[in-house]
């Protein structure tokens, strides 16, 4: 599998094949347990500039411009302690969507070249599942050279996408485009 810098690929196939088993080979995870700010500073590497800045120094409009954009500002800034707000033990307190645009900010504050994307929308109400999308749209354009790779059960999602990988029984079965995909009539056409 080779991925282009700015380009827009995804993994599909069906439950159990490996697509999140893939993501999980490319992802960090973070253990957050304070304040929603701070899980957003998170993102950030400390002295990524050479300023010796640790997670307290982020810049609050760092914060804010990543918030707006993944579009959880104005909830976060409606809570009791804004962006002091305790989120609980892995964001507990939040909701699904809420977690998912926060995790949204902090790839964005970080700027980071490569986002990744496991059922973004899963498990979201309908409202939640076009704030998100919406959200990811907007990290998707805002570098060109930034790598998306999206997971997803729903082929509309990523039917524009650059490359789509089609897994079947832990291996790449299948790779192309949608037209050229569609053309070989195999396992993603059948899906």
């Amino acid at each position: 599998m080779k991925i282009e810098p700015g380009s827009f690929v995804a993994f599909v196939g069906a439950s159990g094949c490996g697509k999140s088993t893939m993501i999980s080979l490319l992802e960090w995870f973070y253990d957050p347990s304070s304040g929603i700010r701070e899980n957003i500073a998170m993102g950030v590497d400390v002295d990524s500039d050479g300023s010796g800045r640790d997670l307290q120094g982020v810049d609050y409009s760092m914060i804010e411009a990543a918030c707006r954009a993944a579009n959880v500002w104005e909830f976060l800034i409606s809570l009791p302690d804004g962006l002091h707000t305790p989120c609980g033990t892995s964001g507990s307190q939040l909701s699904g969507g809420q977690r998912k645009r926060i995790a949204i900010a902090r790839a964005l504050i970080r700027d980071t070249s490569v986002i990744l994307r496991d059922e973004a929308t899963s498990a979201l109400d309908t409202e939640s599942e076009i704030v998100v999308q919406a959200a990811l749209m907007e990290a998707a354009t805002t570098t060109d050279e930034r790598i998306k790779i999206a997971v997803t059960h729903r082929l509309s999602k990523v039917r524009y996408g650059d490359k789509i990988f089609v897994f079947y029984g832990g291996r790449i079965a299948e790779a192309g485009s949608h037209e050229e995909l569609i053309k070989q009539e195999g396992i993603y056409k059948k899906m």
